[in-house]
């Protein structure tokens, strides 16, 4: 470090030079301090995301093709059905009727599923609704059909 204590100028002037050391020094110790003290500050937390993959659904004919429309309309296939309890009851007789042609014909008992569509402004109480029925009805596979984002392939 050096100190300038007087000049070429002898005659009184002011020195307009500004001494830049100690804001350099300045300026490392508070980069060292960030370069040292960032890492522990950020705290990362290894989450894995789940795949996502738009299958292909195999429908088989005795499958429940259920949808809800916007005014909670419950429609079995194409047929308008009048209210819950309505559903409940249509499900556990075909239910009750696909296991008995299953046994009769000696194949091994699969249960038929339950595809429900659901328009996009339904409220979520009416496909609860029809999921509780259909739970109610004795079925244990319930899923959803929804249309993939536009633009993405079907994988198996």
């Amino acid at each position: 470090m050096g100190m300038s204590v007087g000049g070429d100028n002898e005659d009184g002037a002011l020195m307009s030079e500004i001494n830049t050391t100690p804001l350099v020094d300045v300026m490392l110790v508070l980069l060292i301090i960030f370069l040292i003290t960032v890492p522990v500050v950020i705290q990362t937390v290894p989450v894995e995301l789940p795949k996502v993959a738009n299958i292909v659904t195999i429908t088989k004919p005795e499958n429940v093709p259920l949808s809800v429309d916007a005014n909670c309309d419950i429609f079995w296939g194409m047929s308008k059905l009048d209210s819950t309890e309505q559903l409940r009851e249509k499900g556990a007789t075909y239910l009750l009727d696909e296991v008995e042609k299953q046994k009769a014909a000696g194949a091994k008992i699969e249960l038929p599923e339950v595809h429900i569509r659901g328009d996009a402004s339904t409220e979520y109480r009416c496909i609860g609704g029809a999921i509780f029925a259909m739970q109610r009805a004795g079925y244990q596979k319930i899923g959803f059909i929804s249309n993939p984002p536009p633009g993405t392939v079907p994988t198996r």
